[in-house]
């Protein structure tokens, strides 16, 4: 972790270095922190206002643009850290990948810094992401980062906390552990609760607040949105007539070489074919049966990262947004894949004692 800690400096520096050059969102927020910083309050608001709210007390204080650009990126490590301890917490053994070990390749993957490493969304909801994976394993002994993480996540991007919500609910009521049916009764109010409170702050995320047709003009929301983002800054991708696998397949595994936007592109290509070798782990028999039966930070896992994935293959049409946007859910895929081969691992083990154990005949 001390490693990873100077590694995510080094995409701080590159990230500061690439928004010096080009348009980046980290200046706008802080432009609007020193000239409205007598505004605050007026910026508590989900989506894009609320880093403007977070900027605002050390921008006044008298931070610089590199200094709280530096905050930031020490918010981003924040999550490396919580994502560190929900792996090893619910897998303690290690598992290599390609010959190295497979933890340290997930903590170590560029792309992941990169977009967690400046004044932005991606640093604050990576962290509330990773606090509340963390900390749902034992809510009521941590329900303080529980509940700081999902107000994080709530106010960055108020859609993703509800596939979260939704994919906890699952978990508990589907997972493979005896809980109890007091705590599953708890967990569909809370569910319950939340889309009553919440939905209006979601559907106004999509222009839907006033719609008498959710489907259908969410459907035509997505298209206008898909084709706005297909026609800007030249890596844009037409997914409206993708069938849906093949639009999945965009979201986790492009850009890919072939069609890498620019040089950013170009090196996130190796690591989405680094994504692609992963993936094919689980591409077997043996993964569907244990999915079924698995715990339910597993099935957690897997519905809030499924869920996101079908939701913003509709809406991102544009290669250098899936790169930033793909970042805050992707652990949650590998979560499930480090599981499964954790699993499989622990199998053979116990078959190769068994077979270690087995009496030999005595003639």
């Amino acid at each position: 972790m001390n490693g990873l800690y100077f590694y995510h400096l080094i995409f701080f520096l590159a990230y500061f270095i690439y928004a010096m050059y080009r348009p980046s969102d980290s200046k706008h927020y802080y432009f609007l922190s020193v000239t409205q910083s007598d505004y605050w309050l007026d910026f508590f608001e989900t989506s894009t206002p609320f880093i403007t709210f977070l900027a605002i007390p050390f921008v006044k204080s008298g931070l610089s643009y590199a200094g709280t650009m530096l905050l930031f990126a020490w918010l981003g490590y924040l999550g490396f850290v919580f994502a560190y301890l929900f792996f090893r917490e619910n897998v303690p053994n290690k598992i290599k990948v390609f010959g190295v070990d497979f933890l340290t390749l997930l903590l170590f993957l560029p792309n992941m810094h990169f977009w967690t490493a400046s004044l932005g969304k991606g640093a604050v909801i990576f962290l509330g992401l990773m606090m509340v994976a963390y900390a749902i394993k034992k809510p009521f002994r941590r329900w303080i980062i529980l509940v700081l993480g999902a107000f994080l996540v709530y106010m960055v991007r108020p859609h993703v906390m509800l596939f979260m919500v939704v994919g906890i609910t699952f978990g508990y009521l589907r997972g493979r552990e005896k809980i109890n049916p007091v705590i599953k009764f708890l967990v569909i109010i809370l569910m319950i609760a939340f889309l009553f409170f919440a939905s209006d702050t979601i559907l106004k995320m999509v222009n839907l607040e006033n719609s008498e047709n959710l489907t259908q003009d969410f459907m035509n929301y997505s298209e206008l949105q898909a084709e706005r983002l297909s026609e800007s800054s030249g890596s844009g991708v037409n997914m409206n007539n993708y069938p849906l696998p093949f639009k999945f397949f965009t979201f986790w595994f492009r850009p890919l070489f072939i069609d890498a936007p620019n040089f950013l592109g170009l090196i996130t290509s190796f690591e989405n074919l680094l994504y692609l070798l992963i993936f094919l782990k689980i591409f077997n028999w043996r993964f569907i049966r244990f999915f079924r039966k698995a715990p339910y930070m597993v099935k957690m896992s897997g519905v809030t990262f499924l869920l996101a994935t079908f939701a913003l293959t509709f809406l991102m049409s544009n290669l250098g947004i899936i790169m930033r946007q793909k970042s805050q859910v992707m652990y949650f895929a590998f979560f499930v894949i480090y599981y499964f081969l954790a699993e499989q691992e622990a199998y053979k083990n116990y078959k190769r004692m068994q077979i270690i154990k087995k009496p030999k005949h005595e003639y």
